[in-house]
């Protein structure tokens, strides 16, 4: 059995982040995103391979992943040879397969039971399933409305207030029978959600629904990706190295933290990380390999990548930093702030 990883987008929401960092291989914590579903993808025995859909920088996400024998898994790479949309990367990805597939929105942290969700898909004979999650605001998503036996019967949208039904969406998540896919155009952008599903609507085909309420989450915007990390150290969602049980600061073996310097957990500080005598290292932070944060200054709340440093007396507080950045000395890089890589602060600067 085949998964198709939809990871093929530019991440725009996440720029500038994702300006040298496809979205698959932004890191939670010290990981790529990508292991995450490929962990879970795992979890099934009959999944043999995984099937990466790819447009944006396909050759940074394939010297990360290889041929996936370290993790243990078949990885298999598809370039689009230009944006396809949902659907059309679909088509393009599984033009030769057979059996049923599972397919990913490359954005998407779940804990979901995949083997539930393929029972369901097969007992009731499903041409596809899809998986749906609860929100509290369903003005700002797509619902997706099912009868009382679990078929999908309509999508809208974001609605108006008045036009909610019910607070389930798409959590980007599909068992689907590729003999569904001739009616997806090939070579052509083309919308699973706005144009497959609904197909199999009108068609009256066996079109069902899986509703989980555990954890999902959409890593694409720069608040969400930063929730994704207080969610593992908070344990809503369990993942290395905030398990239970485990120390709720996180230190790699050669991590320097000298004379009177502060770390408040959860922090979570890779290897090399060195911190100078004064410096506090605040609730919530992720400190990236070979970073230095010099005499006296704050982090707190904050994730910086690989191979930045922080320069004496600085304050850095609920920001997003890319890798090899310079945060000036004295400076103050404020709450939401998000710096691309090689970003350079000037001493005493206030952002």
């Amino acid at each position: 059995m085949k998964a198709i990883l939809l990871a093929g987008g530019k991440g725009t929401r996440l720029r500038p982040l994702t300006v040298h960092t496809p979205k698959p291989i932004v890191p939670i914590f010290n990981r790529p995103f990508l292991h995450y579903q490929i962990d879970l993808l795992k979890q099934v025995p009959e999944i043999d391979e995984v099937i990466l859909s790819l447009n944006y920088q396909p050759r940074r996400i394939e010297d990360v992943f290889g041929d996936g024998s370290e993790l243990g898994i078949t990885i298999r790479y598809v370039v689009e040879p230009s944006p396809l949309g949902t659907g059309g990367a679909i088509r393009y990805a599984g033009e030769s397969l057979t059996d049923s597939v599972v397919v990913f929105n490359g954005d998407v942290l779940t804990q979901i039971d995949l083997a539930a969700v393929l029972q369901l898909h097969r007992e009731r004979q499903a041409k596809a399933t899809i998986v749906l999650t609860p929100v509290e605001n369903p003005t700002a998503y797509g619902l997706v409305e099912t009868d009382a036996a679990g078929n999908v019967r309509r999508f809208l949208e974001k609605p108006n207030e008045d036009e909610i039904t019910c607070d389930t969406i798409n959590a980007g998540i599909y068992v689907l029978e590729p003999e569904t896919f001739d009616r997806i155009p090939r070579d052509t952008a083309w919308s699973i959600e706005r144009s497959y599903f609904p197909s199999l609507i009108e068609r009256g085909e066996t079109f069902v629904a899986y509703t989980y309420r555990g954890y999902w989450i959409d890593i694409g915007t720069a608040a969400k990706y930063t929730q994704v990390h207080r969610d593992i150290m908070d344990g809503r969602y369990q993942a290395p190295p905030f398990v239970d049980g485990a120390p709720r600061v996180f230190t790699a073996p050669d991590v320097r933290i000298e004379g009177d310097a502060v770390v408040e957990g959860p922090a979570f500080l890779d290897e090399g990380v060195v911190v100078k005598s004064g410096a506090r290292i605040g609730p919530y932070s992720v400190i990236g390999r070979q970073t230095q944060l010099e005499e006296n200054c704050h982090v707190r709340g904050s994730i910086l990548w690989a191979n930045n440093r922080v320069g004496r007396d600085a304050v850095v507080e609920d920001a997003i930093i890319g890798r090899h950045c310079h945060v000036g000395r004295g400076s103050e890089i404020g709450a939401g702030t998000v710096l691309g890589d090689k970003s350079a602060v000037t001493d005493y600067s206030r952002m």
